[in-house]
């Protein structure tokens, strides 16, 4: 199964991108995902191809019309998910990416000046999602970010079946640090664990690490992992028992 994207945009021109290359351009190229970038401005009906319009009840900036991006919407949904990409949106997570990418793909919605009008929302079944708390020029990047984050887990387009499993986010927590060769550099060594070859020791090491940098960099993201394993079954004995 294809994996089939559509971009509602008013800058198709930015797409692929750098979509185009890399192991998301290799699985375009070998036909494993598909790209379809739309300009919203083709189903506008005036002779200057308007899409938006000023504030109701004043402020500056525009907004993008409902008429008219629903028009784009409507022509394009065919049940797959509709998202649309907003700083209002929810944050988006590496769960919601797995569903995305185990899905027949997504139509994707790219915000520009002050947004949309909020209607739109009201009566159209479109996801809001957001990649941070900041504010773009548009939602063509937040978009490209979506879909190279859907396409590497696609079957077939990373190497290693594992590459997708063992990484941030995956198990609720960061990932553990990595090393390489040369085993000394500027006086720093590789950890003598990783060099031992005692693979328990090894995936001990590892997860400790994880937890440590997670409780460190990401305390949000430690207290709801925290959360989540003293919800379950599992964790509520073992809260138990370490009292």
């Amino acid at each position: 199964m294809t994996f089939r994207s559509t971009v509602l945009t008013l800058y198709p021109e930015m797409f692929p991108g750098p979509l185009g290359t890399s192991l998301a351009g290799r699985a375009l190229r070998e036909g494993r995902w598909s790209l379809d970038a739309v300009n919203i401005r083709d189903f506008t009906t005036d002779r200057h191809r308007t899409v938006d319009d000023t504030p109701a009840g004043g402020g500056a900036g525009m907004v993008l019309r409902a008429d008219i991006v629903s028009r784009a919407v409507d022509a394009h949904a065919d049940g797959r998910p509709i998202v649309a990409m907003t700083p209002r949106g929810a944050p988006l997570t590496q769960a919601r990416v797995r569903e995305l990418a185990a899905g027949r793909g997504a139509v994707v919605l790219c915000g520009r000046f002050e947004g949309f009008d909020e209607r739109l929302f009201d009566a159209r079944p479109i996801e809001q999602l957001s990649i941070g708390d900041y504010i773009l020029s548009g939602g063509e990047m937040a978009a490209l970010v979506l879909l190279d984050a859907c396409v590497r887990l696609l079957p077939g387009v990373m190497g290693a079946a594992s590459s997708g499993v063992e990484e941030s986010f995956e198990s609720g927590i960061l990932e553990y640090p990595h090393y390489t060769r040369p085993v000394e550099w500027e006086g720093r060594t590789i950890p003598e664990v990783l060099r031992s070859g005692d693979h328990a020791k090894i995936a001990g090491w590892r997860q400790a690490q994880a937890e440590i940098d997670t409780r460190l960099r990401r305390p949000d993201l430690w207290e709801r992992h925290e959360g989540a394993r003293v919800g379950s079954p599992s964790g509520a004995r073992r809260r138990t028992e370490d009292d």
